[in-house]
């Protein structure tokens, strides 16, 4: 008996993984198309439209083109390094799904299943691990390429990732500070709204998720924190001298990277999977969940819109003033709304009522 619901479990989660690594790829996919989209609007012209209805075979027709270029490995590059650099690169952004609540349980063959692959009590510090060893993947595969360019790209890379994890971990130490606990799942559940008691974390941290907004795009290299791969200066940073689905690592587990960054932020400030004033309504388990995961992609959609609107609008910064932003503006900010959350907390335990 217990080794048949161990095979269930296994099942359970195996399934949950295809479904989320499909689900992230896929996404992912089609966040290159939709950002085309936007720029061409921002830019008043139309964008892709000709592979497919609505230029909607896009992605598809990007993704057979790099599956079929040439592979190039220069003469004079670490080829083991070369090769392990962007496959380093995508596995580190697929595996962080792996903690996040994509929605509740739903009912299936008399089992209630999770929406969660791992409901890990340290689930954020997992998220912070997995994504400090993806700037591996970029220096490895800048170093290994044997290229002064891409080797300048992965030493931004590097400074950058050291410069902007500070400030994003201690935003965070708030807002642990607030919830109490490390577990994803956790912080969902606490922040579910009861009636007109609105609980999300953006009340209670807004200074701290600003900071760490301004921080995941820095995590992403995208606009205006892209120097890693500036063209006009690196040719095309650490991924100057990759050709065909090396490249296309590269490029999709910046996409995957910018969606889970989504996921990771509307799962802490702005209650994941949860509606408001939808909790008290009486639907049946799975409809619920299916409206959770809805609602969170919806969420989701807003923070890649929000990416993509800022690549097209604001320039990039000098890479001096990428440094002093990090380092003398976002971490002693940081620093003081830890501050103040710990002395209003106090405050509040304390029954100090002002």
């Amino acid at each position: 008996m217990l080794l048949a619901i161990d095979l269930a479990l296994i099942i359970e989660k195996l399934v949950l993984i295809i479904i989320v690594v499909m689900a992230s790829l896929g996404i992912a996919m089609y966040t290159t198309f939709a950002e085309r989209k936007v720029a061409a609007i921002l830019q008043d012209r139309r964008g892709p439209n000709r592979a497919g209805p609505f230029g909607l075979l896009q992605p598809l027709a990007d993704g057979v083109k790099l599956f079929f270029k040439e592979e190039i490995i220069p003469n004079f590059s670490s080829k083991f390094l070369f090769i392990l650099g962007p496959s380093l690169a995508m596995l580190t952004a697929i595996m962080t799904g792996a903690v996040v609540p994509w929605g509740d349980k739903v009912h299936f063959f008399g089992r209630d299943i999770s929406l969660q692959i791992a409901d890990v009590n340290v689930g954020i510090l997992y998220v912070f691990a997995v994504v400090s060893l993806g700037v591996y993947g970029i220096m490895i595969g800048s170093w290994a390429s044997n290229n002064k360019f891409s080797l300048m790209g992965g030493l931004r890379a590097a400074s950058q990732i050291i410069s902007y994890e500070l400030a994003m971990g201690l935003s965070l130490i708030a807002l642990l500070m607030v919830t109490g606990t490390l577990s994803l799942k956790d912080m969902v559940l606490q922040q579910h709204s009861e009636g007109w008691h609105f609980r999300w974390n953006i009340i209670y941290q807004p200074l701290g998720f600003l900071i760490f907004l301004i921080c995941a795009f820095a995590e992403c290299n995208r606009t205006p924190f892209d120097l890693p791969e500036a063209e006009n200066e690196l040719i095309g940073g650490y991924h100057t001298e990759y050709s065909s689905m090396k490249l296309g690592f590269y490029l999709f587990s910046e996409y995957i990277n910018m969606f889970i960054s989504s996921v990771i932020m509307s799962t802490l400030f702005f209650g994941g999977y949860d509606i408001p004033f939808l909790n008290e309504a009486n639907l049946s388990v799975n409809i619920a969940a299916l409206l959770g995961i809805l609602a969170l992609m919806a969420k989701v959609c807003f923070f890649l819109f929000l990416f993509m609107w800022v690549r097209w609008t604001i320039p990039r910064f000098r890479y001096d003033q990428l440094m002093n932003l990090g380092w003398r503006v976002l971490i002693p900010l940081a620093l003081v709304n830890m501050l103040v959350t710990g002395g209003l907390i106090l405050l509040k335990q304390n029954h100090w009522h002002f």
